[in-house]
């Protein structure tokens, strides 16, 4: 006999994970030319990829979105 959970049972069995709430880190070095799959698309009609022009800071970076132009966004806008 298979022990079953319900939602809510497994929901408080991953929070109590040490690892629950970790912020992961992303280590990847970025560089000019580079291809990025956007968290969120600025517009309905734009891709959700962009092609990363030049870093503006560090945590920041120029890109060009197709179908919705240049862009600046934020490490925490793409995905590594």
């Amino acid at each position: 006999m298979a022990l079953q959970l319900n939602s809510q049972t497994e929901a408080a069995i991953a929070a109590s994970r040490p690892t629950a709430n970790w912020n992961l880190v992303c280590h990847i070095t970025y560089t000019r030319d580079t291809w990025v799959k956007l968290l969120h698309s600025p517009t309905e009609y734009a891709a959700d990829e962009a092609k990363l022009l030049c870093q503006e800071s560090a945590d920041a970076w120029v890109a060009w979105v197709p179908d919705h132009g240049e862009v600046v966004l934020d490490r925490r806008h793409f995905y590594c």
